[in-house]
């Protein structure tokens, strides 16, 4: 919730001091200038008077409910609130009626949107076409992956950014500025609002509700930064193992070594884990780095991905968590070739088109006298048999021409192997012609 209202009165001590101080105007709300800018379509809508139905994505405190009772407001359009962890269809249907009752168009604000499921968000569709509503959807999860494509294709999709620190700053200093207005005394030094704008990790009603609960600890107090560092603990980290949050910083972490930007990897890494992540799920992913990004331009980070998973496995945390860092930084100052993994999915992709092709009879092995006496392995020639150990003989299907799927990159044991590659080539075509 986008809070910074200056000089506003508290008027009822009952009620949370976040909603008491929630703006009433797109110029009273902080950060989210993609809304506020008056030159953008929402702020225009706004101004205009029109209501949209939308889809409010991004974390929890910074602006969703604010943004849509601000719409709602300028429309002269009815408000109505309701969350899809305790709503189902039936409240739906409540506003619906409470709609086509009164002969207005009702918005509806429905909070953690993604947790209705598709037959739920279907009973909506109906609703929107015929204009009985103007949904406005609120979720910190990635829209695309949890709303059904009919509901998407109706609604805009906004996303909401976490509050910088100094945005949250500034709504700390109107709500003193309130509590003050109670209590004259209260007082909280610089340094220890900005510590707690800074623990409130972007979002404007955690910091409010901290706020308020050191008022009710010591509103006679002058608070100093170390008060508030007893009073309130710094916020966990919004993470979640299975949601974007999660797969934003593997992400992040991968393109970080991909890129070779050590400091930024070991930066994500300890990022993941200082969030709680699993780290035999990073000391995998590790690995799969280790031959997607960096495959034979150096073979020995495999090695070192494997050893530190294994590492882990004897230490445990926090100890065993050192190789993780030691393998990040390596994979990142490695060369880099991803041509070993083209290999595998060009030859992957041509496996599945030429399955019906035979293996050429010269490659076909002759355990019995019967294979023999039909022709496998004759003309076979064995390499080892050769003072070079390089063969003529074709090592594809018959009826496909030969084809490079192995491009080696002019980096790393790469290099060597490009030359090697093509010094064998080279050799056949000599043999193949002799």
């Amino acid at each position: 919730m986008n809070i910074g209202l200056p000089g506003l009165q508290l008027s009822d001590v009952q009620v949370p001091l976040a909603h008491r101080l929630r703006p009433s105007s797109l110029q009273e709300v902080q950060g989210q200038l993609d809304c506020t800018e008056p030159s953008g379509w929402f702020a225009q809508s706004v101004a205009e008077g029109r209501a949209v139905s939308c889809v409010f994505w991004g974390p929890p405190g910074v602006g969703k409910t604010t943004l849509a009772r601000i719409m709602a407001e300028h429309a002269d359009m009815p408000f109505a609130q309701l969350s899809a962890v305790s709503a189902g269809k039936k409240e739906v249907q409540d506003v619906v009626a409470q709609a086509k009752q009164t002969g207005r168009t009702h918005l509806l604000f429905l909070d953690e949107i993604h947790r209705f499921n598709k037959a739920q968000q279907d009973v909506l569709l109906p609703y929107l076409e015929d204009g009985t509503l103007i949904l406005v959807g609120a979720t910190t999860e990635n829209p695309s992956f949890t709303l059904n494509n009919a509901l998407l294709s109706r609604c805009r999709v906004i996303v909401l950014k976490a509050l910088s620190c100094e945005a949250v700053a500034r709504i700390l200093s109107h709500g003193m500025t309130a509590l003050q207005d109670t209590s004259p005394t209260f007082f909280m030094d610089e340094d220890a609002l900005m510590w707690l704008a800074q623990a409130a990790d972007g979002d404007a009603r955690y910091a409010l509700n901290a706020l308020e609960a050191i008022y009710d600890a010591g509103k006679g107090m002058a608070w100093t930064l170390a008060d508030v560092e007893k009073q309130w603990q710094r916020r966990q980290a919004k993470y979640d193992r299975n949601g974007d949050s999660h797969y934003d910083l593997i992400s992040a972490l991968h393109k970080s070594i991909r890129s070779s930007d050590a400091d930024a990897a070991v930066y994500w890494l300890a990022r993941m884990l200082e969030a709680g992540e699993e780290p035999l799920y990073l000391a995998r992913r590790l690995i799969r780095m280790a031959t997607e990004d960096i495959g034979l331009a150096d073979p020995k980070a495999l090695t070192l991905a494997l050893d530190a998973q294994r590492m882990f496995e004897i230490l445990g945390s926090p100890e065993g968590e050192q190789g993780l860092f030691e393998v990040t930084i390596y994979l990142a100052l490695a060369p880099k070739s991803n041509a070993a993994y083209m290999a595998e999915k060009a030859a992957r992709r041509l496996a599945k088109e030429t399955q019906h092709l035979d293996v050429p009879t010269h490659l076909k092995n002759a355990p019995t006298k019967l294979m023999k006496q039909i022709g496998h392995g004759e003309g076979y020639q064995y390499a080892h048999h050769e003072t070079d150990a390089v063969v003529s003989q074709k090592h594809f299907p018959d009826a496909m021409d030969e084809v490079t799927l192995f491009e080696p990159v002019a980096r790393g044991f790469e290099k060597t192997l490009a030359e090697r590659k093509a010094w064998l080539q080279a050799r056949r075509d000599e043999k193949r012609k002799g």
